[in-house]
This record gives C-alpha cells, sequence and structure tokens, in this order.
C-alpha cells in the first residue's frame, strides 16, 4: 500500500510540475518561463557534482547525470514549445492588424 501512495504521489507531483512549467511558460514574461528549468538544473548540477567528487559507492556518473538533467531538458522543452506558439500567435496578430490598416 505504501509503494502505491509513493507513486501516486510522484506522478501527481510530476503532472503538477509539468502543467505549472506550461502556465507559466504561457505567460508574456519570458524569464518567468526560466524558472523551473533554472531550478532543475540547479539541483540536478548540485547532485551530480557531489556523485561525482565523493564518488564513494563507486557509481557511474554519466548514466545518473543523464537521469537527473532529463527534467530540465523536459522544462525546457516545454518552454521552447510554448514561445514558438507565442511567437506564432503575435506573428498572425501583427499580419491581421496591417491588413486592418
Amino acid at each position: 500500500m505504501g509503494l502505491i501512495a509513493l507513486l501516486i504521489f510522484v506522478l501527481t507531483a510530476f503532472f503538477g510540475l509539468i502543467a505549472l512549467q506550461i502556465f507559466l511558460a504561457k505567460l508574456d514574461n519570458i524569464w518567468v518561463g526560466l524558472i523551473l528549468p533554472i531550478i532543475t538544473f540547479g539541483f540536478s548540477l548540485i547532485i551530480v557534482l557531489s556523485i561525482a567528487l565523493d564518488n564513494y559507492y563507486g557509481l557511474p556518473v554519466i548514466p545518473i547525470a543523464l537521469a537527473f538533467f532529463t527534467p530540465t531538458v523536459i522544462m525546457l522543452a516545454i518552454y521552447i514549445a510554448c514561445k514558438g506558439k507565442r511567437n506564432k500567435q503575435r506573428a498572425l496578430e501583427k499580419m491581421s492588424v496591417q491588413d486592418l490598416e
């Protein structure tokens, strides 16, 4: 029962962060959409560097780095996708305003 509850909690947190990133990336301020990628990059960097510098257990650093930097890549992909859609919408609005003039 405890494992199922943990899995539900982790999945809820993951999808909640994805929804929050989509919301932040759609805002007009470009820096707001980069908050979560910067935070996840910082945490990933701290974890990977601590493992690399104090490799007590003999763990391979590259697979661990790939695993911990994956959320950063996902957050950046969401940001870039939302930014691209926003730029297309602005271009269409600009074209429609020019057509009216």
